[in-house]
């Protein structure tokens, strides 16, 4: 059973220092030495799953369905970034969250992410 109802409101942050790893050279997905965007989804979809840690029964979970972001800005390794993550609405098991990502010098991205309430066990038994 869960804690608290999947509402709207519900939120929660996570912060990284971007190291060498994180970067779009070490991801392959760029060629410079700045935060990758496929690190940045990591980021916002990880603030997803906290924001609604505590508000699933322990029979569900989320998975993830649609990630739409603007990646606006670079950051370089050593940087602090914080991701934020906020419940928008939920219709039926569909969740859309609003994301962001923050720098010192300010936004760095900002989008949308829809996860889905599933039943953890029926939802693996469709991978087999």
């Amino acid at each position: 059973m869960a804690v608290v109802p999947v509402t709207a409101g519900l939120s929660a942050a996570v912060d990284l220092t971007v190291g060498e790893a994180d970067t779009a050279i070490a991801l392959r997905s760029g060629t410079v030495p700045v935060l990758a965007t496929p690190r940045v989804v990591g980021l916002v979809e990880e603030a997803s799953v906290k924001a609604l840690d505590g508000a699933l029964g322990p029979e569900e979970t989320t998975v993830g369905m649609q990630v739409q972001l603007d990646h606006l800005a670079p950051t370089a390794v050593g940087h602090d970034v914080v991701a934020e993550a906020t419940v928008e609405k939920v219709h039926g098991r569909r969740v859309a969250i609003t994301v962001s990502v923050r720098d010192e010098r300010g936004l760095v991205a900002v989008g949308r992410v829809t996860r889905v309430i599933v039943n953890v066990e029926r939802f693996l038994e469709k991978c087999s």
